[in-house]
């Protein structure tokens, strides 16, 4: 289920995520900063992004008794909603440094896990705001990474999607199970389309379509 906000960025309305923190640099509710300090050796652009208070966090728990594609469906219109936002800052001084942290806390929906929960979400995402210049990633809780050095990512101690703007010569490179969506961000330029223009909004809709698009490439 979705509604239309004012500037016409679908938003959720079920109320299966409940809004703990607006927008904030500096959010109370999980250690943000700590964890952003601990990335600072594996991204190089965190640090300045930070000092220029261009790194946001939103922060969601979700309901007891949610349901799976609802928590799905608000996550998803939250992250558009970040994404939209973003689009407007990378159009400002340093806004190529601009980031956005949807954080979900509470318990799994359904007895699904919230790197389950946000994967659909995720997928619609970055295939929908790739192609203008918009990346976005999935940070599970408690899960462990390497970088591209062979160094152990810090483990987050929350979840949350992570929107941002592309840095075109360095993100493809995490995209290569999805090879046609990293030529589209290699290439891509936002020329302020509405990335809805041939999709509904809905859940249900962008649901469909996303599990259209080609599966990943496995290796």
């Amino acid at each position: 289920m979705s509604i239309r906000t004012s500037n016409g960025v679908p938003r959720a309305s079920s109320g299966a995520l409940r809004l703990i923190e607006a927008r904030t640099v500096r959010p109370t509710s999980v250690n943000a900063i700590g964890y952003l300090t601990q990335m600072y050796e594996h991204c190089p652009f965190l640090a300045p992004s930070r000092h220029r208070d261009l790194t946001s966090w939103t922060v969601y728990q979700i309901d007891l008794g949610a349901h799976r594609c609802a928590v799905e469906a608000e996550l998803f219109h939250a992250g558009v909603q970040a994404a939209e936002s973003l689009r407007s800052l990378a159009k400002q001084s340093y806004g190529g440094l601009a980031c956005e942290g949807i954080v979900l806390l509470g318990n799994d929906a359904e007895g699904t896990s919230h790197g389950q929960l946000m994967g659909w979400p995720h997928w619609a995402l970055k295939h929908l705001y790739g192609p203008v210049g918009v990346m976005v990633g999935k940070f599970a809780k408690g899960t462990s990474e390497l970088d591209k050095f062979g160094r152990p990512i810090p483990s987050p101690a929350f979840s949350f999607l992570a929107v941002r703007a592309a840095v075109r010569n360095r993100d493809p490179r995490f995209l290569t199970d999805t090879p046609a969506l990293a030529a589209e961000l290699a290439a891509a330029a936002d020329d302020g389309r509405d990335v809805f223009a041939n999709i509904s909004p809905t859940w249900k809709a962008v649901r469909a379509w996303a599990a259209s698009l080609p599966a990943p490439r496995k290796h």
